[in-house]
């Protein structure tokens, strides 16, 4: 696969950066959180040396002393700042609040996180009303190509797509989702570089990263559970099954996939429902936030897939819903995600709503084209919704764009970027 993220910039834009910009301009604290090598440190560096905010990161042993033992010594003084991965010290969360009510200038403090920073115990306080936070994820696909946000959530709510249409083949999607968004896998030049540097940053995550958020034992049950979370990913969440080959239970099971969703390396897709619509499994799915990751995890690669195509489902999967949560980061977009499955085994991959009565059905196909079958799911919802039913998607790994009944299209993967 080509190295993309060296080939097109030494800094990939993100389409974050206006919103972070953007809220520093009428609010006092502003949290980039996401994943650990996301990004976060070098669009928030790019920021301080824009505006001659002081970086301080706690990442360094010294400076996260200082933070801990004298709080309000650290942050008195600061202001303009950005501090760096201010998980690693919650005790300056109320030195900051106390600072801002003091001051309420807006753009007094720009933090960073790797964990998701006022949920759980990690902060001693919300920031309610103080605090603007936005998501950080690995590259999308839209980012590695140098292009705006995608369109492609807009078109599917208004049914913009032509009846029929070519975008030509999409050659190297294959090589897309194994390699994933990871900037630090990016430009590792072999897939063997990119698989060894994304196993040991899942592990260390498991082992170690997670000391920041809450105290845990069993650390290789952590790692034990990423990878069977891999193994079931784009599946119904069943916590017994895991907690059986783990050796524990249920509860213990669901309080560290709570970890793994803070720190942004899972998420749990919850079942839609309706009143409409009957008999419907109320189960939630697990699906990773980085598709290389999950190739990493469940060891396979492009050469893999491509003598066993059947593999390529779950992988394709999560890749499409780590899209849809990028494209609906940058401007706070209120559309929410989740699946659809009733107790007739009928599904829909993907639910997209922007507000009751505004619904886009998706389903992912690891196929060149998008059979009548494909479909069964949407014509259902569509004919349940009525007007609330935008449009249905199939989303396919070949090259046409066609409309195959009332507001139901077959649509070419690539789309989620080119659009």
């Amino acid at each position: 696969m080509p190295n993309r993220t060296a080939q097109i910039h030494p800094f990939v834009p993100r389409h974050a950066e206006a919103p972070v910009r953007l809220a520093l301009t009428d609010t006092r604290i502003v949290a980039i959180v996401g994943p650990r090598q996301s990004g976060k440190t070098t669009l928030a560096r790019r920021i301080a040396e824009d505006d001659g905010r002081t970086f301080v990161t706690l990442d360094d042993d010294q400076s996260r002393r200082f933070a801990r033992d004298d709080p309000v010594g650290f942050v008195r003084g600061l202001q303009p700042a950005v501090i760096d991965e201010i998980q690693r010290a919650p005790e300056l969360i109320l030195a900051i609040k106390r600072e801002v009510d003091e001051n309420p200038s807006p753009g007094r403090f720009l933090l960073t996180g790797s964990v998701d920073l006022f949920k759980g115990t990690i902060s001693p306080d919300s920031l309610a009303g103080r605090v603007e936070t936005i998501e950080l994820l690995p590259f999308s696909q839209a980012e590695l190509a140098g292009t705006g946000p995608s369109r492609f959530l807009d078109r599917a709510f208004a049914g913009d797509f032509p009846g029929i249409g070519e975008t030509g083949a999409s050659a190297d999607l294959l090589d897309r989702v194994v390699a994933g968004g990871f900037p630090p896998a990016l430009i590792r030049t072999t897939p063997a570089r990119r698989r060894a540097w994304l196993n040991a940053y899942a592990r260390a995550l498991a082992e170690r990263d997670v000391a920041d958020i809450a105290p845990i034992g069993g650390r290789d049950e952590l790692v034990r559970l990423t990878q069977h979370a891999a193994v079931s990913t784009g599946q119904l969440l069943n916590m017994s099954s895991l907690g059986s080959h783990l050796g524990v239970d249920g509860k213990t099971v669901d309080r560290w996939l709570v970890l793994l969703e803070r720190m942004f390396l899972l998420r749990r897709i919850p079942a839609w429902h309706n009143n409409n619509l009957k008999r419907l499994v109320r189960t939630p799915k697990l699906h990773f936030l980085d598709s290389g990751l999950l190739a990493s995890l469940r060891r396979t690669d492009a050469a893999a897939i491509a003598r066993d195509r059947q593999t390529l489902g779950p992988l394709l999967e999560s890749f499409v819903y780590a899209e849809l949560a990028k494209a609906t980061t940058p401007d706070h977009d209120q559309t929410t995600v989740s699946h659809y499955r009733d107790k007739d085994g009928i599904e829909v991959d993907f639910i997209l709503e922007r507000s009751p009565g505004d619904i886009v059905g998706v389903e992912v196909k690891a196929a060149a084209t998008a059979l009548p079958r494909d479909f069964r799911g949407l014509r259902r919802l569509r004919d349940a919704l009525g007007d609330g039913f935008a449009c249905g998607i199939v989303l396919h790994d070949g090259e046409r764009i066609q409309r195959v009944g009332s507001r139901l299209f077959a649509i070419p993967v690539r789309l989620l970027w080119e659009a």
